[in-house]
């Protein structure tokens, strides 16, 4: 699985699951920007950077890394990281370092010439599989342990997240984004099952009964693009593929939630198509 791209935007779709994986309030987040920064002087990338995003000086600069595999070079490669961050930017606020490992499995020692980055609480390690309750209103923490799942507990954790989604939240775009994320985790950890299968499973019903999917149905019905549940006039259905297309989705999931021919869908979405 490649964890550090599903880390990546469960950092950027619920920044705030951060500062409640290392026990601190979400809203902190509030005074930050999530970015990926790249540091120029070898081609490093960090995971991921949250930025205080006003003036007050002592809120850090926090660096995160996913590790899920065991790497002894690991924490060299990480300090000469922020290292190098810290010389290329030259920032004013203080910095602190969250690893996030599934289990102490994968860990690896810290080198002795960083250790007393350890003892003054800068360099922060997370454990997964030690989060043993998460309490409900953490989703973006219950979405990071939703990775750790095992296949035949994965597709009722992603249903039970995608139930909570629905109802605890109230930003139509934000909900969007989360339900297609648990997907994308669900679909990673079961490779060897088709998309239809696995919406199959979530019963991809749910998606098409979102705020999001209601209102759309309801903006093409009054355009007289489309009747019904984003059914209609043909010509409806195509603009709408564009629209989808912005949002993330597939073209396997337009075709299902359309009901179009997958390649009528690929047609419309082809790179050379710019209508």
């Amino acid at each position: 699985m490649r964890t550090d791209t599903i880390f990546y935007q469960i950092f950027q779709t619920l920044p705030g699951t951060l500062f409640e994986l290392i026990g601190e309030a979400a809203d902190v987040v509030d005074d930050y920007e999530f970015r990926s920064v790249e540091v120029k002087e070898l081609s490093f990338r960090i995971d991921g950077v949250f930025v205080p995003s006003q003036s007050p000086i002592d809120l850090p600069i926090y660096f995160v890394e996913v590790q899920f595999q065991k790497d002894e070079g690991f924490y060299w490669r990480l300090f000469s990281e922020i290292f190098i961050y810290l010389k290329q930017y030259k920032p004013v606020h203080d910095w602190r370092a969250v690893v996030v490992y599934p289990s102490r499995n994968v860990h690896t020692d810290v080198p002795r010439q960083y250790r007393g980055l350890m003892t003054t609480g800068q360099v922060q390690q997370v454990y997964l599989d030690e989060l043993s309750t998460v309490p409900e209103r953490l989703i973006g923490v219950r979405i990071a342990k939703l990775v750790l799942a095992s296949q035949e507990t994965a597709v009722d954790r992603a249903r039970g997240l995608m139930q909570q989604a629905q109802q605890d939240l109230t930003d139509v775009g934000l909900q969007l984004k989360v339900l297609e994320l648990i997907e994308t985790i669900v679909i990673y950890k079961l490779p060897n099952k088709s998309r239809q299968e696995l919406e199959a499973m979530f019963g991809l019903e749910e998606l098409k009964k979102t705020r999001y999917f209601q209102e759309v149905a309801a903006e093409e019905r009054e355009k007289g693009k489309l009747e019904g549940k984003l059914e209609g006039k043909l010509e409806g259905k195509l603009e709408a593929v564009t629209r989808l297309l912005k949002l993330g989705l597939t073209a396997e999931k337009i075709a299902e939630v359309l009901e179009l021919d997958i390649e009528m869908v690929r047609e419309v979405t082809s790179p050379g198509n710019n209508s």
